[in-house]
């Protein structure tokens, strides 16, 4: 009857144990969230980085890439839909080609999330569509310039649009961020991410800024003077028709005859390349 009764009271102390674990774990602070994504520890439908900014596999390299690396979402498909919500039936609010990327903000339910023409916007993380890349970070105002650039990601092409001010900081009237022609999308950026104004046109920015001589001396948020083929037979400045901002890895943030975009830079656009301008 004793032996009973200690296996009993055994039991009831082991019970008492298990149920005061429960509790314990259920008020704990630490907490998984499923729904977010915090790279580099990213899921396994990101991908890989293809060597662009790279991904360590040591402990400490991954902690020191926090500090000085931006994430982005590069398409590996033609015609990546660019969703209004989290979910394949929301609203399409335009579309990326392959290589082209995206600033990654954060996660929400399984999907990338982004600016695009200056809204919150969603891509798939499938890996089958989409790969997370870092790209290692400049000065603050660098990345303050980029980031105004990569919200309107998205947004058309017009020839001539309005510029947002006179070259001199005097804001003119007309102006909408909802379409760029490429010079007046870089001054857009400089004003509001650096408080640079840059001139109006490609052949007077081209005139500002330090002269980089090389293209080996290249530096995220530089300026990237092209000619283009209806200029290349012209002379001096005269030849110029195409301005970007530089991000690193190959890769530029401009609008050219269709919308604004960061992709990378062709090798028919790096035998165009004329000048390189730094304000940064």
């Amino acid at each position: 009857m004793k032996r009973l009764i200690q296996y009993k009271v055994n039991l009831l102390i082991i019970l008492l144990v298990l149920i005061l674990s429960i509790l314990s774990f259920g008020c704990s602070s630490y907490s998984i969230n499923t729904e977010k994504i915090y790279p580099p520890y990213a899921n396994e439908n990101s991908g890989n980085n293809d060597g662009n900014g790279g991904q360590d596999d040591s402990e400490d390299d991954n902690q020191a890439s926090k500090l000085n690396v931006k994430w982005y979402v590069k398409s590996k498909v033609d015609g990546l839909t660019i969703r209004s919500s989290p979910t394949t039936f929301s609203e399409s609010m335009g579309s990326i080609n392959k290589n082209d990327m995206v600033l990654l903000e954060d996660t929400e339910k399984g999907w990338y999330k982004t600016k695009y023409k200056g809204k919150t916007a969603y891509l798939s993380s499938n890996n089958s569509y989409t790969q997370l890349v870092s790209m290692q970070t400049g000065s603050d105002e660098i990345e303050k310039t980029i980031d105004v650039g990569s919200k309107f990601l998205g947004t058309k092409y017009v020839y001539g649009a309005t510029r947002l001010h006179n070259g001199s900081g005097r804001l003119l009237s007309g102006f909408t961020d909802k379409a760029f022609d490429c010079s007046s999308y870089v001054q857009y950026m400089f004003y509001y991410g650096a408080k640079i104004n840059l001139d109006l046109t490609t052949r007077t920015q081209v005139k500002q800024g330090k002269y980089i001589q090389g293209t080996k001396n290249l530096k995220r948020g530089d300026l990237m003077f092209f000619t283009n083929a209806s200029r290349l037979n012209k002379s001096g400045y005269e030849r110029i028709g195409h301005v970007a901002v530089f991000l690193g890895d190959n890769y530029i943030l401009h609008t050219a005859s269709d919308y604004a975009v960061i992709e990378p830079i062709s090798s028919t656009r790096w035998s165009y390349l004329l000048y390189i301008r730094r304000h940064l």
